[in-house]
């Protein structure tokens, strides 16, 4: 039985990928996915967020001269990637399964320029986790749109490495925009995964929600795989929601080239690779197939038979027959 599928034209020895975490972020734990059976790392992301914010605490702690910040500014950088470098460095001499390097970018800045750096230290290809969050009342959709692209192109051309996008849903036009990033990169990954928040009401601050994602969140990962499967330009690799070898299998029947797992990891453990597995190629023993191209997009949009039902987004039958009191 042939798991292997083809990832940012990587071959991988199966379509599990893990996605980027803390739990890719030492090396034993790494040594673990592989044995497990994944068939690529994607390294937790270097943040440019992290850094800008780094770079603020000095400014809040009243270091004012420019010639001062501007050493900062660079020594702040620079020990944060020669750190991500090593780390790569250190991946790739344990394990052989490819190991993806990620960075999480809000600009085209000087982090286009890190493209290169990643590429030599031995990375196998690059993962761009962007979400510009639509919330600028005064920026227009296209003006975010155009910031995507910018960073994409740049660093494009900083690299020879395969490149994967890995998207939000929060886009008036996305079926036309990710065919748009589709001819400039390998891969898009669907969805990022957000910080989403909640009110502490008796004390009267911001935490965190839903930290680690549910099986039901693969509807909307599902349906926009199952829409583009076929109509871009480049691979689709499912994530969010992804929990178990059924939603695996879905996915590809959706047409996705793999999937990326993380939460279900953090639940069940890195072992638990090895059961989404099993119970892939169980499923796929029944139905006699004998690898994944052969029920790949078999219900993608282009090939059901009611291609509208992939976008319906009103209950339309889901209540008949049920009754109901409105006295």
């Amino acid at each position: 039985m042939n798991l292997s599928v083809n990832y940012l034209g990587l071959k991988l020895k199966s379509p599990i990928v893990v996605g980027s975490s803390t739990l890719t972020m030492n090396i034993a734990n790494l040594k673990k996915i592989e044995k497990a059976g994944a068939g690529a790392i994607v390294l937790k992301s270097l943040f440019e967020e992290e850094i800008t914010l780094e770079y603020a605490h000095l400014i809040k702690a009243g270091v004012e001269s420019d010639g001062y910040m501007d050493y900062y500014d660079v020594k702040i950088k620079n020990d944060n990637l020669n750190k991500y470098l090593q780390y790569i460095k250190d991946a790739k001499a344990e394990v052989n399964i490819p190991i993806i390097a990620s960075i999480n970018c809000t600009s085209s800045h000087e982090w286009t320029y890190f493209a290169k750096k990643l590429e030599k230290a031995g990375a196998d290809a690059i993962e761009l986790n962007m979400f510009i969050m639509p919330s600028d009342f005064h920026k227009k959709c296209y003006e975010i749109q155009a910031i995507y692209m910018d960073i994409i192109e740049k660093v494009r051309s900083n690299t020879k490495l395969p490149i994967s996008v890995k998207l939000s849903y929060y886009f008036a036009d996305l079926a036309r925009f990710v065919k748009e990033v589709s001819s400039k990169v390998n891969g898009i990954v669907l969805f990022n995964r957000f910080f989403h928040p909640d009110f502490d009401i008796e004390n009267f601050k911001i935490t965190s929600t839903n930290v680690l994602s549910r099986t039901t969140d693969i509807a909307i990962s599902l349906r926009w795989i199952s829409i583009l499967a076929g109509k871009v330009d480049s691979s689709l690799i499912a994530s969010t929601g992804v929990h178990d070898g059924q939603s695996i299998i879905k996915e590809i029947l959706a047409g996705a080239d793999a999937t990326q797992v993380v939460s279900a990891l953090y639940k069940h453990g890195i072992e638990y690779i090895e059961d989404m597995l099993t119970e892939l190629k169980e499923w796929m023993t029944r139905h006699d197939f004998d690898s994944l191209d052969d029920f790949r997009a078999k219900m993608s949009q282009k090939n059901i038979e009611n291609p509208a039902v992939v976008e319906r987004v009103q209950f339309m039958n889901y209540f008949e027959g049920k009754k109901y009191d409105f006295e």
